[in-house]
């Protein structure tokens, strides 16, 4: 059983920042390409960008490009998304995921592709 728990969310105001972490736990987890995926009522979810197993390749999407960064703690089996310049157009709900294979790379962005999820946290931007 995989296990992925994220932390981080809340509320902060426009132009501010937070730091979500996504720790993965489970007997049989590998750790393999580990995404982030936002979503909001009615939408599909987004992909907010992606980690590969070494941490040396990261991809993101054109909305958060330049503000998001993904970083990982491989020893710790933690990922973490900073969020900065952050915009009410990115509150939602945010959303951990961890491939299941080595064929997933950080330029696959769809989140079907995707094996284990997080049970998300609330981002919430204030204008």
């Amino acid at each position: 059983q995989v296990q992925l728990v994220e932390s981080g969310g809340g509320l902060v105001q426009a132009g501010g920042s937070l730091r979500l972490s996504c720790a993965a736990s489970g007997r049989t987890f590998i750790r393999y390409t580990m995404g982030w995926f936002r979503q909001v009522p009615g939408k599909e979810r987004e992909f907010v960008g992606a980690i590969s197993r070494s941490g040396s390749s990261t991809n993101y999407g054109d909305s958060v490009r330049g503000r998001f960064t993904i970083s990982s703690d491989n020893a710790k089996n933690t990922v973490y998304l900073q969020m900065n310049s952050l915009k009410p157009e990115d509150s939602a709900v945010y959303y951990c995921a961890a491939a299941e294979t080595a064929y997933i790379t950080v330029g696959v962005t769809t989140s079907r592709a995707y094996r284990y999820w997080g049970q998300g946290t609330q981002v919430t931007v204030s204008s």
